[in-house]
């Protein structure tokens, strides 16, 4: 995560006084309900469970359980998916999520693309758009998201009525940081309203995440943090930023700064001290491809059969690892996560390649720590800031809620329906 974070972690605001919500016939103080959440995300978790397997996850009573997939089957969130046979007796019947109970979308706005994915109740993407550009002013992404979100929702055949939310997903201090390329205009990011800008076509209540959060917190519900309860997530993208996630909450920290790993600096060759996401970021990695006459969009697109190209990211790569195990030994002395997993729009061999060789020098530099967690690829794709930040409205009305991950309006948060 970025310095300067505001005190607002989560902005909701509606364009009108209608309900957040309508999904047919689904009651939202039902849907408030403590031990219903749990028995939701219970079944999202595992992908299918019978109603004795839901008791012993819990530790709810039967009865208890039986009321609540009862109300969750009336709702249309669980559908009943067969029998499980081999037992004795009556076989119980599996339950499963209905993916098409409910949609979210999650825009990605960062400083070198915008991206708006529509997920189902699963986690899926069911549809997405993509803009490669620079620096996207306000009205740009405004217009972006105006012209792309109603044609997403048709092509993928969805009422609109089922869309629970919009989660946006965008770096810290947006228009503040230095880079290259940045215009003046840009700085008026901290001033846009992000609920009013994309207050239309639709009206939904608009959550705003940091994007290594979200990242992290898709991961959490949808990847290997289902695996792993506790792990540091690394999202490289333009910049550097990281996520913490500690028994299977998200660690904000004491004023929502956790995280920010690509502040940490080192020292260079000539002796400046620099952030390391001067390197260990596609803006650090776009200055040594220019050189080779090429661009991140080159490198993106590539298939691996320009060796050139390939060496380029290969230098930038045994660069990036090097700098990121000072900080990475220190994360696993401190924290003692179970992994590491890097994500963002890197190729996946790049990111494979990176976590090899940070694995490798981590074990050389770290011999004698205590535990080094292994870092691997985060199973979210690249679109991994958008998928978590449309898993926010989710989060929020249907799954349960952890004081870490959710501040009440005491700590700041502001929720304007």
């Amino acid at each position: 995560m970025h310095p300067g974070r505001k005190s607002t972690v989560i902005a909701i605001k509606m364009s009108s006084g209608r309900p957040p919500i309508r999904l047919s016939g689904t009651n939202l103080e039902r849907a408030a309900d403590h031990n219903q959440r749990v028995t939701l995300h219970a079944i999202r978790a595992n992908g299918s469970l019978t109603r004795v397997d839901l008791a012993r996850i819990t530790g709810l009573t039967a009865a208890a359980i039986a009321n609540i997939t009862k109300r969750l089957l009336a709702d249309g969130l669980i559908q009943e998916a067969g029998r499980r046979f081999g037992g004795r007796g009556q076989p119980p019947t599996n339950l499963i999520i209905n993916p098409q109970a409910c949609y979210s979308l999650g825009l990605n706005i960062d400083r070198d693309h915008v991206t708006l994915v529509l997920v189902d109740f699963l986690g899926e993407t069911v549809a997405r758009a993509s803009r490669e550009i620079d620096f996207a002013l306000p009205e740009q992404v405004a217009e972006f998201y105006h012209a792309e979100v109603e044609v997403l929702i048709a092509s993928a055949g969805v009422d609109p009525a089922r869309i629970v939310g919009l989660g946006v997903a965008t770096p810290d201090d947006l228009g503040l940081i230095e880079l290259p390329g940045k215009p003046d205009a840009y700085r008026r990011w901290e001033q846009t309203d992000l609920a009013e800008l994309l207050a239309w076509p639709l009206d939904v209540p608009v959550f705003v995440e940091n994007d290594a959060a979200a990242a992290a917190m898709g991961e959490l519900q949808l990847g290997l943090g289902l695996q792993h309860s506790s792990f540091f997530y690394i999202l490289i993208s333009s910049a550097l930023g990281g996520g913490l996630v500690i028994d299977s909450n998200y660690f904000r920290g004491a004023t929502g700064r956790s995280g920010e790993l690509g502040f940490l600096t080192h020292r260079d060759p000539d002796g400046v001290v620099r952030q390391i996401q001067a390197h260990v970021s596609l803006s650090g990695l776009a200055a040594p491809l220019e050189a080779a006459g090429y661009s991140v969009q080159d490198m993106l697109s590539c298939d691996g059969g320009d060796a050139t190209l390939e060496a380029v990211v290969d230098a930038w790569i045994e660069e990036a690892a090097r700098l990121l195990v000072g900080p990475l030994l220190a994360v696993n002395c401190l924290i003692n996560p179970e992994t590491v997993l890097i994500g963002g729009r890197l190729p996946r061999r790049h990111v494979d390649r990176l976590a090899e060789r940070a694995n490798a020098l981590l074990a050389e530099q770290g011999g004698d720590a205590p535990a080094l967690a292994p870092i691997a690829r985060a199973q979210l794709s690249a679109d991994a800031p958008a998928v978590g930040a449309a898993i926010l409205p989710f989060s929020y009305f249907l799954l349960p809620k952890s004081s870490a991950l959710w501040k009440d309006t005491a700590d700041g948060a502001t929720a304007t329906v």
